[in-house]
């Protein structure tokens, strides 16, 4: 048998940042347990017209204000809608609401900060200026304010969401630029008379996939809260369109608070667990992300 000696000119293969990344992912327990429950839930409220009999908006007289059974899951509410339907639609309409604000707000954030740190000290000040103002605003009264000039509706409350959600990330993205815009790539970029649109989607978004990333997976959560809190208050989804959030604001009447708690419990405790975890979603992407963990 023929033992061959190592080649000690041989390159050792190492991982890229991003499979290090998705290891990390990977091994953090919270997160794994934040997939497990997400998922399900995002495949169960996609698809659930193609197996579940019932329409979240069908009225069945003869099972109004009935109790969990076999025929309805989780019983049916003061008209006779199954809570099942209207549980998994809503889910639907709230996650619907939450991706596409996010996404709105994920465009504007990056490009005003963007422009900031690669737009000159005129530039830059001028626009930061806007947003210290966008952040003093208080988030409760403006987000009250937003919705009663937008309306109601699934449109109005993302434009509103996303609306309030950016000036973070706005900060975010100006200071990992500040620091981008002093590299050698990218003053070479600018002597060779490279525009704004090349700086900022050629070395300004790649550089900042992590932080928009991180960002987006935490944000929405938030939304998924700002969206079911306005929906509450009778100011975001309107009924007979079901959203996590109105199917709560049942909750405010003593009678079904007490004698009907199925018609609230549910939606209530898949908004929490949603929630959660999808922050430990996004805390696990944050740790991961972290170019610190390398050092450990």
């Amino acid at each position: 048998m023929t033992i061959t000696a190592p080649d000690p000119t041989a390159v050792p293969q190492t991982k890229g940042p991003l499979r290090r990344a998705l290891d990390r992912f990977f091994e953090n327990r919270a997160a794994r347990a934040g997939l497990f429950i997400v998922i399900p839930i995002l495949l169960a409220v996609s698809t659930y017209h193609l197996w579940w009999p019932f329409s979240p908006n069908a009225i069945d007289l003869r099972a109004i204000n009935k109790g969990p059974s076999a025929i309805h899951w989780l019983g049916s509410d003061g008209v006779g809608r199954d809570v099942m339907a209207r549980l998994l639609q809503g889910g639907r309409i709230s996650l619907l609401v939450a991706v596409c604000s996010v996404a709105i707000s994920i465009v504007i954030g990056f490009l005003v900060g963007a422009v900031a740190s690669f737009g000159g000290r005129v530039v830059d000040g001028t626009v930061m200026r806007f947003v210290d103002l966008a952040m003093t605003l208080p988030p409760v009264i403006f987000l009250l304010v937003l919705a009663s000039i937008a309306g109601t509706g699934i449109a109005p409350t993302i434009l509103v969401i996303s609306l309030l959600s950016w000036p973070v990330l706005s900060r975010m993205v100006r200071a990992r630029l500040l620091e981008l815009r002093e590299r050698d790539f990218v003053v070479a970029a600018r002597g060779m008379g490279a525009g704004l649109p090349h700086l900022l989607f050629r070395h300004g978004l790649p550089n900042c996939i992590d932080i928009l990333v991180v960002y987006a997976t935490l944000q929405i959560a938030n939304a998924i809260l700002l969206e079911a809190g306005l929906s509450f208050l009778g100011l975001g989804i309107a009924p007979p369109e079901a959203s996590w959030g109105n199917m709560l604001n049942l909750a405010r009447s003593t009678v079904v608070l007490e004698q009907y708690p199925w018609q609230w419990m549910f939606p209530g405790a898949v908004l929490v667990l949603t929630v959660l975890a999808i922050n430990f979603i996004g805390d696990g992407l944050r740790d991961a992300f972290d170019p610190r963990s390398d050092l450990n």
